[in-house]
């Protein structure tokens, strides 16, 4: 789905025309087929996650003692998935020339405030019994339904008044699940929301064939962002969610949602996992943005949203540096290249990999 936001350099309009076209579809839509890259050309739907009950404190909260450990996903998900001995796919350098192979990786998040707000998708961790409230959707019909346990605070991406996608992500750690919203808002004593997504966070279970999510490609959100405990720990163990300006229609695995009525063979799908290459020096590099690019050796990215070209999506936090961020910003799309992950796939409905 495509979304509004005050960095894309697409207008509003035109990104809700172009959602309109890619997410609404036939009531009775045709079977999805993958190809043999992992790619879906058609949109099916089949059935989903549904939400359990639920559990409050901030980005950097602990589960209580007693709690298990919740990963962001099990081990064998494609998100942990070590991609730096794929194959390149044979049209990685056409749709690296799409995506911009001269613009510059731009890292979306950081310390302090840019217009007002923080900068970055903001993580609202809550403890085991916070309360559940309504949430009504825009797009109900691809939405796990309320209620959500969301607090009335909730960090809100953009800020309170913020006009851009407005992305609200909750991370229950006691119930290792992850409720994601976008364009969220608040509505009497619960939310409105355009989207909404549940993720239990212990499973590998996709979502619904054709699903959005609170993302364009419906995955989610928090698994792809770059989270400072991790940098600070010295290793991100996963794939980094990046946004694209434009998508071909369909989707590739491990994604389930289509965003774009394009055809261009030459342009990237939603769920299209990239990779920084190999030869690329990162020694010059400051530490917080050598480990985001050691992650994108060896995890990767994958194209999850419509927004301006190599945007490098992770939660805001006090302690980053932003200078060190931006020297992320001399790494350039030609050094990239598009894998092919589809051996990785063990089924079009799980991110569980082989």
């Amino acid at each position: 789905m495509v979304r509004p936001s005050a960095r894309r350099a697409t207008a509003v309009a035109a990104l809700l025309a172009l959602c309109a076209a890619g997410c609404s579809g036939p009531a009775t839509p045709p079977p999805a087929t993958p190809t043999p890259t992992g790619e879906v050309s058609a949109t099916a739907p089949p059935a989903g996650p549904s939400p359990v009950p639920a559990a409050r404190a901030g980005l950097g909260g602990r589960p209580s003692p007693s709690a298990r450990p919740c990963a962001v996903f099990p081990a064998d998900n494609v998100w942990h998935a070590d991609v730096s001995r794929l194959p390149v796919h044979p049209r990685s350098a056409a749709m690296i020339g799409a995506i911009g192979g001269g613009a510059a990786v731009h890292a979306d998040f950081g310390s302090g405030r840019w217009e007002g707000a923080p900068i970055g998708i903001p993580v609202t961790v809550v403890p085991a019994g916070q309360r559940r409230v309504p949430v009504t959707f825009g797009y109900a019909d691809e939405s796990d339904p309320g209620p959500y346990p969301v607090p009335p605070d909730a960090a809100v991406e953009g800020g309170p008044d913020g006009t851009g996608d407005r992305h609200v992500i909750v991370w229950d750690r006691a119930a290792c699940r992850a409720y994601e919203l976008f364009d969220a808002h608040r509505s009497g004593a619960g939310w409105r929301a355009g989207s909404g997504a549940v993720f239990d966070l212990r499973s590998n279970r996709l979502r619904r064939t054709g699903w959005t999510s609170a993302d364009a490609a419906g995955l989610s959100i928090l698994a792809g962002l770059v989270r400072y405990d991790e940098v600070a720990a010295g290793r991100i163990d996963h794939a980094i969610r990046v946004t694209v300006q434009r998508t071909r229609t369909g989707w590739t695995w491990p994604a389930t949602h289509s965003a774009s009525s394009a055809t261009d063979p030459a342009l990237p799908q939603l769920g299209q996992r990239l990779r920084l290459k190999r030869s690329v020096d990162l020694s010059g590099l400051p530490r917080q943005a050598r480990i985001v690019a050691e992650a994108m050796q060896r995890y990767g990215l994958i194209v999850a949203d419509h927004g301006s070209a190599w945007f490098l999506s992770g939660a805001p936090d006090p302690r980053w540096d932003n200078d060190a961020l931006h020297a992320l910003g001399g790494l350039r799309g030609s050094d990239f290249e598009v894998v092919d992950a589809a051996r990785l796939m063990v089924s079009a409905g799980s991110g569980a990999t082989g």
